[in-house]
C-alpha cells in the first residue's frame, strides 16, 4: 500500500483515536473501498466512545474471548487484541483466565445433548432405564460442590449429574479452576462467558440466559451487558480481514490489482 490520500489517511487516523490501534489488517480494505471501512470505523467505535462504559482493558479481555474461543479460532486477532489488552494493563494470569474460561465451551455438547437424549429415552421408550429419583449422597455432594464454586445451578446439568456423576465431577473440577484462583472479579468471569456464548459463531441462548442472569447477581449493569454485545457484534468484520487479503493477492497474481 502506497501514500495514503487525504480521506484515507484521516479515516486510519480516526479509527487509530477511536480505538486505540492500527493493524496492517485494514489496509486493503481502505485501499480498496473506503466507504466501507469508515461505516465499519464508525460501527466498531461506538462502545468505545460511550463515557463510562467498560474499562478498554475488559473491552480487550472480550475481544481475546471470542477470537479463542473454539468456535472461531482467529489468530490475527487474538494477537492484536492481547498487545491492546497487555498495553491495557491486563496481566499474564488476568490474560490465562480469560482462555481458561473461554476454553469450557467444549461442553455445551452436554449441556445441550444429555437433556435431549432424556427426552428422546422418555418418548421411545429405548436406551435403558432412565436416571430419575433422589440423588445419591455422591450426587448431592458434587451438586453442593458445584453451587458452591460456580455460584448458581441449573436445571442443565441434573441430567449429567445423573447420568456420568464421574464425569460431572471432572468437569467441575476443571472448570472450577479459574473460579478457586482467578484474579479477575466474578462479575468480569460471566462477562467472558456471556461474550462466548451470545457471539455469532456460537449463539447458545440457555447458557447466556444464565450468566447474563449470574452477572445482573454480581452487580453487573443492562449497560455494562449491552456493552458486550456491541462489543462482540463486530466479529463479522473477519469476513473482510481474512478474505480481502486473498482477493489482493489472487489480483496481483491475475495482474489486474
Amino acid at each position: 500500500m502506497g501514500t495514503l490520500d487525504a480521506r484515507r489517511q484521516a479515516l486510519k487516523d480516526e479509527f487509530t483515536s477511536a480505538r486505540g490501534y492500527w493493524s496492517d489488517l485494514w489496509s486493503d480494505l481502505l485501499e480498496i473501498d473506503p466507504d466501507f471501512f469508515e461505516a465499519y470505523k464508525n460501527f466498531s467505535s461506538a462502545p468505545w466512545k460511550r463515557k463510562g462504559g467498560l474499562d478498554p482493558k475488559i473491552k480487550e479481555l472480550i475481544y481475546i474471548a471470542i477470537d479463542t474461543s473454539t468456535t472461531h479460532l482467529y489468530d490475527p486477532g487474538t494477537r492484536i487484541h492481547m498487545r491492546n489488552a497487555i498495553r491495557y494493563g491486563a496481566t499474564r494470569d488476568e490474560i490465562m483466565e480469560v482462555l481458561e474460561l473461554t476454553s469450557v465451551l467444549g461442553i455445551h455438547a452436554c449441556s445441550l445433548g444429555v437433556p435431549i437424549l432424556l427426552e428422546e429415552m422418555r418418548a421411545t421408550g429405548k436406551g435403558g432405564p432412565l436416571p430419575e429419583g433422589e440423588l445419591t449422597p455422591h450426587q448431592e455432594k458434587l451438586k453442593a460442590q458445584f453451587m458452591d464454586v460456580r455460584g448458581y445451578w441449573s436445571p442443565l446439568w441434573d441430567g449429567v449429574l445423573r447420568m456420568s456423576p464421574d464425569f460431572f465431577e471432572a468437569y467441575l473440577e476443571f472448570s472450577g479452576v479459574p473460579w478457586k484462583k482467578g484474579p479477575l472479579e466474578p462479575k468480569v468471569k460471566e462477562f467472558i462467558y456471556i461474550a462466548i456464548d451470545a457471539a455469532t459463531t456460537h449463539l447458545y441462548e440457555p447458557g447466556l440466559r444464565i450468566h447474563i442472569r449470574n452477572a445482573l447477581n454480581y452487580g453487573a449493569t443492562a449497560a455494562e451487558i449491552m456493552e458486550i454485545f456491541e462489543l462482540i457484534s463486530v466479529l463479522g468484520i473477519h469476513t473482510i480481514t481474512s478474505s480481502v487479503p486473498i482477493l489482493t493477492d489472487e489480483l496481483a497474481q491475475a495482474g489486474k490489482r
